[in-house]
């Protein structure tokens, strides 16, 4: 079986609809160490689903606070000495799911849904390079897939064929899978796991589920 290729971007809710950002731990802006570097902060986007680092921006106090009552990424632009918002211009929007502070309250994380490419090259991060989970952008590629359902997309039959048919796919791959794992070679033990990883992802999907609860349950299970 081959997994869909390509990237899609799944919409996020928009900021009329989110609750007031807050900073972790009880914190206010004015908490943070501006000071340290002439008053602003280094600011980090990272991908809410991908993980990967998106850009560097900066910001002062007001882009800060701005960006806790609007959800969209905020900055402090050095070069021009004001303030913007990524994707006024481009449509290219950071919408804010969760913003982070680092233990020496100087540096803030701001984890984000992209609405479209985050680098002026049209790339998606600055970072081309970037490491990521794989992982988070087939689960962002079967969401797009439930959302859009395009003709001819097998993940969007497995999902039009419902609960009972994905779960079918995933019982036939976890078989293949053992199956594999005692009578086959390396290499196809790999395919088969990453066939039935796939069809797990639908079907989570199906149930409107995600990874991100898969881990949440690992993780109660290890603490």
């Amino acid at each position: 079986m081959t997994t869909p290729q390509g990237e899609a971007h799944a919409g996020a809710q928009s900021s009329a609809q989110r609750p007031a950002l807050q900073l972790p731990h009880g914190l206010g802006v004015a908490d943070l160490d501006f000071a340290k570097q002439g008053g602003l902060l280094p600011v980090v986007v990272q991908h809410h689903r991908t993980g990967h680092v998106l850009m560097l921006g900066y910001q002062d106090a007001e882009a800060l606070t701005t960006t806790l009552r609007t959800g969209l990424g905020t900055f402090f632009s050095r070069s021009r000495q004001r303030q913007w918002v990524k994707g006024a211009t481009s449509g290219n929007y950071l919408r804010v799911v969760s913003v982070e502070v680092d233990c020496d309250r100087d540096t803030v994380l701001l984890v984000c849904y992209p609405d479209g490419p985050t680098c002026h090259t049209g790339e998606e991060t600055c970072f081309t390079g970037g490491a990521g989970s794989f992982l988070a952008e087939l689960e962002e590629i079967v969401l797009a897939r439930d959302q859009e359902r395009p003709e001819g997309s097998y993940t969007s039959s497995l999902l039009e064929g419902g609960v009972r048919r994905i779960a079918q796919k995933v019982g036939e791959e976890g078989v293949e899978t053992a199956l594999a794992a005692v009578a086959q070679d390396d290499p196809d033990l790999i395919g088969e796991s990453a066939d039935l990883i796939y069809h797990l992802l639908v079907l989570l999907r199906s149930r409107g589920l995600a990874l991100a609860d898969v881990e949440v349950e690992l993780r109660r299970r290890h603490g």
